[in-house]
């Protein structure tokens, strides 16, 4: 699909042949990274289970990396499927969202 831009990685901060990591554009938190199978498909339910495997791999490794980096407090894991969900970018997508405490 040429006019999506998760179809291109850039700016790839981990990868597998199947998915990968990158900064979030419009971030609600400091590192804040967005987990992107490399193939174009809409929805996660859509995504075969090597894919799912694939993307969870990859938010486990991108979890690691934040906490070792940043040491959130918490975060925030959100798949938005369909428009209604807020799904605004029709290729699936796996947000992890670090969030901190108040002294952080």
């Amino acid at each position: 699909m040429n006019d999506c831009e998760l179809c291109t990685p850039a700016e790839v901060l981990f990868e597998t042949p199947l998915a990968y990591v990158r900064a979030e554009g419009s971030a609600q938190s400091k590192g804040h990274v967005i987990v992107v199978p490399k193939r174009h498909v809409a929805s996660f339910f859509e995504m075969t289970a090597e894919e799912q495997a694939g993307l969870l791999e990859l938010l486990n490794r991108a979890q690691r990396s934040l906490q070792a980096l940043h040491k959130p407090d918490g975060y925030n894991v959100v798949i938005n499927v369909g428009k209604s969900a807020g799904q605004s970018r029709m290729h699936v997508h796996a947000h992890l969202i670090p969030r901190y405490g108040a002294g952080g």
